[in-house]
């Protein structure tokens, strides 16, 4: 199939490790222009040599810092381009109990997810809007349709970013742009491996017996690789995706119970 993402551009968040290093390799092979970003330039730099293709660049940022983020990607669009496709993607906040998260805990999350993806949304919809083409592809989680225990803060912060993404596809859908939510299950990176060492430590078991748990859950019966997402989410970035707006879509071998 044709995606039509030759000579695209795109900003890919998160794009490290993971499910967003993952997108941006898939994204680089269809020959799209790929600008990395996130927190650690030592590791950008590692990540924009395995890219193939040529022209890719990145940006360092930090989600805990909204306004450092904004002055940032406004300075990098007053020399460039800007982007075709935009990749909202960054690490989820601690895992605990709802009712022990502090103010401060929601706070962080809040700025991390929905602030930092709305900075960016605003920096980029100008230029789609003139290209007649925008893909808007926000990362979270099963939790927005059903909340994961322990996971207290993310499970509501998630949320909020379902229902900003889906407001936001009802207003830039006659601009030719899509916002979509990609939900990834239990995948093979380094937050899952959080995650297990911390259910292990709370039901006193070993990590691997917790790893063989997590993995019975699944239909599947075993964790996603980072590249099955990515290839969903390169789907969704195609032109051949263009009536798919303001949707979540699992990623997760069927361990979703709701439709």
């Amino acid at each position: 199939m044709e995606l039509g993402l030759k000579n695209k551009t795109a900003l890919v968040c998160g794009s490290t490790q993971g499910i967003g290093k993952a997108t941006a390799i898939a994204l680089a092979k269809e020959g799209v222009r790929v600008t990395l970003m996130a927190r650690n330039e030592d590791r950008l730099k590692e990540v924009l040599q395995e890219l193939p293709g040529n022209d890719h660049d990145y940006l360092v940022a930090d989600f805990f810092e909204p306004a450092k983020l904004q002055k940032t990607i406004s300075e990098y669009l007053s020399d460039n381009t800007g982007f075709h496709i935009l990749i909202n993607n960054t690490g989820g906040p601690r895992s605990g109990l709802i009712k022990d998260a502090s103010l401060e805990e929601f706070r962080k999350a809040f700025n991390q997810h929905l602030i930092c993806n709305h900075v960016l949304a605003q920096s980029v919809i100008p230029y789609m809007t003139r290209e007649k083409f925008g893909r808007i592809i926000n990362v979270i989680s099963t939790s927005v349709k059903e909340p994961i225990p322990g996971l207290g803060v993310s499970n509501t912060i998630r949320n909020a970013v379902a229902n900003w993404s889906k407001t936001l596809a009802g207003e830039v859908g006659a601009m030719g742009i899509t916002v979509n939510n990609v939900l990834p299950g239990f995948t093979e990176t380094e937050r899952l491996n959080e995650i297990i060492k911390i259910k292990a430590s709370q039901e006193n078991t070993s990590i691997d017996q917790m790893t063989a748990i997590m993995k019975n859950y699944t239909p599947a019966k075993r964790f996603a690789k980072p590249e099955e997402t990515a290839a969903a989410i390169l789907f969704l970035a195609s032109e051949q995706a263009a009536y798919i707006n303001g949707i979540n879509l699992p990623v997760d071998g069927g361990r979703t119970k709701s439709l």
